[in-house]
């Protein structure tokens, strides 16, 4: 099997989800070409892996005029009407307003380029990440080249938006979706055609447990730590004013890896908070030095206002850490509240910090959680389990077959309805 993979940028220190997925598919034989429309900069190159990524994907921007002409002429000459057909696909599912006019026939212009790219290269499908800007590429390069493409729905950032990137539109027109929650899927299902709903599948973004030493847990436990992206929707301000409020530890340390716009504000707020000593902002770190930092934690802490289901949850419950994070779209499928972590309402600093002494305070509780968390992670959220199913569904929908949705009914008996029955009837 001979796929693309295409995102905005890639490879980013922030989306190591997406690299671990196309090394997986490759490792089980697929023949996975990566496509980014914008080159990734030098700050997201934290590790090998990124570097080795970089010099094998093929960028659409910046753009070489005339291979730009000879692509969408090569398109026009080969299919003049599905290329014609194209630009009324464009055309409906433009943003409204000249600005967007503008956008989307910058998008028609990328399109081109990949979908040139797709046919040279004899690939048989296209998959996206990211439906946003780079979905609208990926669709229309599909119209454009007359290949199959499907996308993964992550959230939450599509659905403040939904009319805006036309995700009906998206849905309708992809052989399948990967939903990475069901909370994501249930989002998706209120602007999908109902005969869709059968096509979208829950593929979890996963991780390698085995990567992951399990942390032994002291009685001392006043480290925490957050990865993620410094931007205002990490509620990091809110995280920094639940450390002012636990003036009974005033030993505590934590440490922020990662990078964004709003370091610099942020830096400034831990000094007025007199945090400066308690806060250590260490930048975007490779994967392997991620890993080596859960060795050093005693709680994970994630305190979003937005997000889908966090990868660096699973990596932390992975390494036994206990994790305190925000209760937002799909984290509750993924963290047990009062079992493997602890989940507070979001912008609520009073709970966050309260739940986070409930955890420095005592490591047996600690110890418990991590326990639990990483078998969590190891039943429903490991990389390899996750790419098989995604490969299945793969496979089964180019052959225009269609794999049933996976749900968990562990916990709950479901008689008063045959779902396969019913799905059959959609």
């Amino acid at each position: 099997m001979r796929i693309a993979y295409l995102t905005g940028q890639y490879p980013r220190a922030t989306d190591t989800f997406i690299q671990r997925e196309v090394q997986t598919l490759r490792e089980m034989g697929v023949d996975v070409h990566t496509f980014s429309i914008r080159r990734t900069g030098d700050e997201h190159m934290v590790g090998l892996e990124q570097n080795v990524e970089r010099d094998r994907t093929f960028y659409i921007l910046p753009p070489n005029p005339i291979n730009l002409l000879k692509a969408h002429l090569s398109l026009l000459l080969a299919a003049p009407t599905r290329y014609l057909q194209a630009i009324k696909l464009a055309l409906l599912t433009s943003q409204p307003g000249l600005q967007g006019a503008i956008y989307q026939f910058f998008y028609f212009l990328e399109a081109g380029i990949l979908a040139q790219q797709i046919k040279v290269r004899q690939i048989v499908h296209l998959h996206n990440h990211i439906a946003e800007a780079s979905g609208t590429v990926a669709m229309l390069a599909s119209q454009m080249g007359g290949f199959t493409y499907s996308f993964t729905l992550h959230g939450p950032y599509i659905f403040f938006r939904p009319h805006q990137w036309r995700l009906d539109e998206k849905i309708k027109r992809s052989l399948f979706v990967c939903c990475i929650s069901h909370y994501a899927r249930s989002q998706g299902m209120i602007f999908a055609p109902a005969d869709k709903w059968k096509v979208m599948h829950i593929i979890h973004c996963g991780i390698d447990p085995a990567l992951f030493d399990v942390v032994d847990h002291k009685q001392l436990g006043n480290r925490l730590l957050f990865v993620g992206r410094l931007a205002t929707a990490k509620g990091l301000p809110i995280l920094l004013e639940s450390l002012a409020i636990l003036t009974e530890h005033p030993d505590i340390i934590l440490t922020v890896v990662g990078d964004g716009p709003d370091r610099e504000q942020l830096e400034v707020l831990t000094a007025q908070l007199g945090l400066s000593k308690n806060v250590n902002y260490v930048g975007y770190k490779s994967q392997t030095e991620v890993r080596e930092y859960f060795q050093q934690t005693d709680v994970f802490v994630m305190s979003s206002f937005a997000e889908g289901i966090p990868v660096v949850l699973m990596e932390a419950m992975a390494a036994g850490v206990p994790v305190v994070a925000t209760q937002i779209a799909g984290v509750s499928e993924l963290v047990e509240d009062g079992k493997s972590g602890y989940l507070v309402p979001p912008g609520d600093a009073v709970s966050l910090a309260e739940s986070i002494d409930k955890l420095i305070s005592d490591h047996k509780l600690r110890a418990a959680f991590g326990t639990a968390g990483r078998a969590k992670v190891e039943k429903d959220f490991d990389i390899h389990h996750e790419v098989a199913r995604l490969h299945q569904i793969m496979t089964s929908a180019l052959h225009g077959k269609v794999e049933p949705i996976r749900f968990n009914y562990e916990k709950k008996q479901v008689s008063l309805i045959n779902h396969e029955y019913f799905q059959s009837k959609i």
